[in-house]
């Protein structure tokens, strides 16, 4: 498993890949937060908080992360590599657990960066310091959750076709129903139930600074049913 990790972080930096998806990611934030007018922009908000940027990371993200993984299983297939890996001594689990952390490993690099925007906005209070930080932190944490959740599902969205822009669509679609889709049904139904089977409401609740264990587990089931179907998927091979 660790062979393939190192394969596919090796894969990501050794071409622009991983360079270009970590500067889009930066690039596209810095621009809605500081430089565009609008409800993004963190200067015009007058609010020392940086909850713009928790409202726009999902959405940047559900695009960023199935071009990241789209290649994982749908470049093997194409070029006829997979037969060849899925007869190395090495479980179905352990060849998808290695390329689902190659691509997390890459996300949370892109993330790393945006730290610098706790700093900025620490200094820019008034007074200085004026910052929730159990908020911040906690949206952070929801934050690597959900994109633990939209790696897996990239991940299961590459193994189904060896065509990595249908991969990348149905990888976007998927991360969407599972956002924001199940928000928009309950609208409809107004049932709270259905609302509770979308990241989004998790996401949320992370946010507010109150870590509850029913939105861990509701992140880790997602991220591990989509990782066993990814391995149902390899085993028909």
């Amino acid at each position: 498993m660790l062979a393939i990790l190192k394969k596919e972080i090796n894969a990501f930096f050794a071409s622009p890949i991983g360079y270009l998806v970590i500067a889009i990611f930066l690039v596209l934030n810095g621009l809605f937060l500081w430089v565009f007018k609008g409800e993004f922009n963190i200067l015009d908000y007058g609010f020392a908080d940086l909850s713009s940027f928790f409202l726009l990371a999902p959405w940047i993200l559900i695009f960023l992360i199935p071009a990241v993984t789209m290649r994982s299983f749908s470049d093997e297939k194409k070029q006829g590599t997979l037969e060849l890996l899925l007869t190395k001594p090495i479980s179905h689990f352990k060849i998808v657990l290695g390329k689902y952390l190659g691509a997390l490993t890459l996300i949370i690099v892109a993330l790393l960066p945006t730290l610098l925007y706790v700093f900025t906005i620490y200094q820019l209070g008034n007074p200085v310091g004026n910052l929730d930080m159990g908020s911040t932190l906690g949206s952070y944490f929801g934050l690597l959750f959900l994109v633990a959740s939209y790696t897996a599902i990239g991940i299961f969205g590459s193994s189904l076709s060896d065509n990595q822009i249908v991969a990348f669509i149905i990888s976007v679609f998927l991360c969407f129903i599972f956002y924001i889709g199940f928000e928009g049904m309950a609208d409809f139904t107004s049932s709270n139930i259905v609302e509770q089977l979308g990241m989004s409401y998790h996401f949320k609740s992370i946010s507010r600074g109150v870590i509850d264990t029913r939105d861990i587990i509701y992140f880790v089931s997602v991220t591990v049913f989509f990782m066993m179907l990814t391995n149902l998927n390899l085993n028909k091979h």
